[in-house]
């Protein structure tokens, strides 16, 4: 016959054995903390430019793609109220830890933390130029793009308290050399390993390579982009450059191009494939490395490349998304899963939604408004 004082006592030992478990099953998991943004781990980012008071306007993404207001946090520095034409005015790091954007209006750089629960300005610092129109970050070097005066980049190291020190000897100037005025540069970028630095320029059709080394940028290398008026841009998982090219506005005559840029390298794959659309700006590559998508301004569209392993581009479709007639798409965001593709209207102060398929097709989930004015595209 069973004893009932054995149940009281391996209940006794069943709670104790519990006890002792539940740190080391503490340890399968990682708990979510203020500072690693688990609550905003699906967000999408935009800036005001607003010439009185630049704001981060901020979505969440729900589990469909959809965006629903969050908040609105002030950048700490001002806008112009004008369009920029760049690309990466506003940019996450890596881990998505960190958002950055542009103060234009005052010359000015803002770090914000993504906290779960929204965003925490930490550093307001001087861009080290005139109009600052673009940003890109690897690791915690950040580089910045100055589009003002004669123009210029300069670079930056990243605090773990969020603050931004100078990296001396980090400032280079464009393709002209640091005189007259600033050939309308439009983006800069890391390639994906850091080594070097890319800056497309609008005015003389021309592509700025500078070699990175110890953190700091040499002097630029100068290349005859394949097509007139370069813009925006992105690198593959290859380490190809693909760049659009708006052949200063003329009607269904923009392209793209791609290349091979190493430190020492840089060779044309393909030249100036039509997208037999008007005014391609901003570009942005699938996660998985196959398609690339570029916004195209003066036709309301979006249109899809292939792109193979060589790095050589096709046109896969010339309306792959539509934002609607005289919407004025530029900047876009691809979400850190690679579902979704945004892609933010100047004149219809809209971002629409697009779920990106594995063929590369986009399929259109509406629309969402923002400030009038707003610019950038940043997302997670």
């Amino acid at each position: 016959m069973v004893n009932p004082k054995n149940f009281k006592h391996l209940g006794t030992r069943m709670i104790l054995i519990a006890m002792l478990l539940l740190p080391l099953l503490a340890g399968f998991t990682t708990p979510a903390r203020a500072d690693d943004a688990g609550g905003a781990r699906r967000a999408v980012y935009t800036i005001t430019n607003a010439a009185d008071g630049n704001e981060v306007v901020v979505f969440r993404r729900t589990n469909d793609g959809s965006l629903v207001p969050h908040e609105t946090v002030s950048t700490g520095g001002l806008g112009t109220g004008a369009g920029l034409g760049s690309q990466g005015a506003v940019i996450l790091n890596k881990n998505g830890r960190w958002l950055f954007a542009v103060n234009a209006g005052s010359n000015q750089i803002s770090v914000l933390r993504v906290r779960q629960n929204g965003l925490e300005l930490t550093d307001v610092v001087d861009s080290g130029g005139v109009r600052p129109i673009s940003l890109t970050i690897h690791n915690r070097i950040l580089y910045v793009l100055n589009a003002g005066e004669s123009g210029n980049i300069s670079g930056f190291r990243l605090a773990e308290d969020g603050t931004l020190e100078t990296l001396d000897g980090s400032t280079q100037p464009l393709s002209n050399g640091g005189s007259g005025d600033a050939p309308q540069p439009a983006q800069i970028s890391f390639s994906p390993n850091g080594n070097v630095l890319v800056v497309t320029e609008k005015m003389t059709n021309r592509i700025d390579v500078y070699e990175v080394k110890n953190k700091i940028a040499g002097a630029p290398v100068t290349h005859d982009s394949a097509g007139m008026t370069p813009f925006g841009f992105a690198f593959d998982k290859r380490k190809h450059l693909v760049v659009s090219e708006a052949f200063g506005g003329a009607p269904n005559a923009s392209a793209l191009s791609s290349y091979r840029v190493a430190r020492n390298t840089f060779e044309t794959r393909s030249a100036s494939v039509g997208t037999t659309q008007t005014a391609a700006c901003w570009v942005v590559i699938s996660k998985n490395g196959k398609y690339a998508y570029t916004t195209n301004a003066g036709s309301g569209s979006i249109s899809s490349y292939t792109i193979n392993r060589d790095g050589m581009i096709s046109l896969l479709e010339a309306q792959a998304g539509l934002t609607g007639d005289g919407s004025s798409p530029i900047d876009m965001a691809l979400s850190k899963n690679g579902k979704y593709l945004y892609a933010a209207a100047a004149a219809s102060s809209e971002i629409t939604i697009f779920m990106a398929q594995a063929d590369g097709s986009l399929e259109s989930r509406g629309a969402v408004s923002v400030p009038a004015g707003s610019l950038g595209l940043a997302a997670r």
